[in-house]
């Protein structure tokens, strides 16, 4: 733990302990079965720096479906059999498959019919599909395009140092047709430079455009692509200054009213803009839309119209405190947008697996 994270829990502790020995003069020599509850404080690392993120996909996603020419008849193998886009392969004939490679080489090698398990949402699901020779290449193939990696630009929201992790983006990503939450197979969280931004209009959300860069350097190792971000356990040497460190606030410390979030729109660093908490929905249960904001800064709507995509991660901040996280953005007011309290996303983080 860095010197300066050990001043900041160090002032934590003697604060208390002054409070507390207030309290015994306050009360004299006199008995006492009063219970003070003393709630420890989080401390977080802001970020606000564009990332990229590549990410494996535990097991080979189905992104499309093809009708196959054979010397007899136009076939759809994996369609015929039930096999839908978005479902995600797991086995063929009982063996795992991990990437494309090994969906090519299970269907060249096949002798017959193979038995497919895949899951599709919550559900896992049995499918049997005969390959068929392509009429023209004499490649063996079952009608389906398939894709194991996925690559995008968000924004990171903090590093817990209580338990080495990153945190980004404040939402899954998902596969776009089905809506589906893709599982995690591994893969990096890399530093990112902006290179230009395209700007949000009304039904059409603007975005950020970036090089990932230091590729051979990256933040951290994906772990964990969940409803609520995505985590990764932060590499060595990529753990970031203490001196930025502040506390977390818990929904019932935030308030209606100014505040700013940390993004980036030129560059690899983070700049702070004037927002503002428009409406708090207090929650029992965890979800992604505890906050709703408003942009006020004037140079930000001018650069690129409000909130555009990528920036999902950047850190809300209010009194000091790092409160939230921006997640969606209005698709028809991109100068309004939502956030997720920031302790659903501290929970995550410390339920990491590593």
């Amino acid at each position: 733990m860095s010197r300066n994270l050990k001043k900041i829990i160090a002032v934590f502790c003697i604060t208390i302990g002054l409070i507390g020995i207030a309290g015994l003069l306050s009360h004299g020599t006199e008995d006492s079965t009063e219970t003070v509850e003393v709630v420890s404080e989080k401390i977080l690392i802001p970020g606000g720096q564009s990332v990229g993120i590549r990410m494996n996909v535990k097991g080979v996603l189905v992104v499309g479906l093809e009708e196959i020419e054979t010397e007899d008849s136009i076939v759809s193998p994996g369609y015929e059999a039930g096999i839908e886009i978005g479902d995600m392969i797991l086995t063929v004939n009982g063996k795992e498959v991990c990437d494309a490679a090994d969906m090519a080489e299970a269907v060249e090698n096949s002798q017959g019919q193979l038995s497919i398990k895949a899951a599709r949402k919550d559900e896992i699901m049995d499918f049997n599909v005969m390959p068929v020779t392509e009429y023209g290449s004499g490649l063996r193939k079952i009608g389906i395009w398939v894709k194991e990696k996925i690559a995008g630009i968000g924004t990171l929201s903090f590093y817990d140092p209580e338990n080495k992790v990153y945190a980004a983006l404040g939402h899954g990503i998902y596969e776009s047709k089905t809506d589906t939450l893709l599982p995690s197979g591994g893969g990096k969280l890399l530093r990112t430079e902006v290179k230009s931004i395209k700007e949000g209009e009304a039904g059409k959300p603007g975005e950020i455009r970036g090089i990932f860069y230091e590729s051979e350097l990256p933040l951290g190792e994906v772990k964990k692509n969940c409803e609520f971000g995505i985590y990764s356990l932060a590499n060595k040497e990529s753990e970031p200054d203490y001196s930025n460190a502040m506390v977390m606030a818990r929904q019932e410390q935030i308030k209606t009213g100014p505040a700013y979030i940390l993004t980036t729109i030129n560059g690899d660093k983070a700049e702070r803009f004037r927002i503002e908490i428009t409406k708090i929905n207090r929650q029992k249960d965890a979800g992604g839309k505890g906050l709703e904001i408003e942009v006020k800064d004037e140079r930000l709507l001018a650069y690129c119209g409000g909130i555009v995509q990528g920036m999902s991660g950047s850190p809300i901040i209010q009194n000091n405190r790092l409160v939230g996280v921006v997640t969606h953005v209005f698709v028809n007011n991109p100068t309004k947008g939502y956030g997720i309290f920031a302790e659903w996303m501290v929970e995550e983080a410390g339920n990491l697996e590593g």
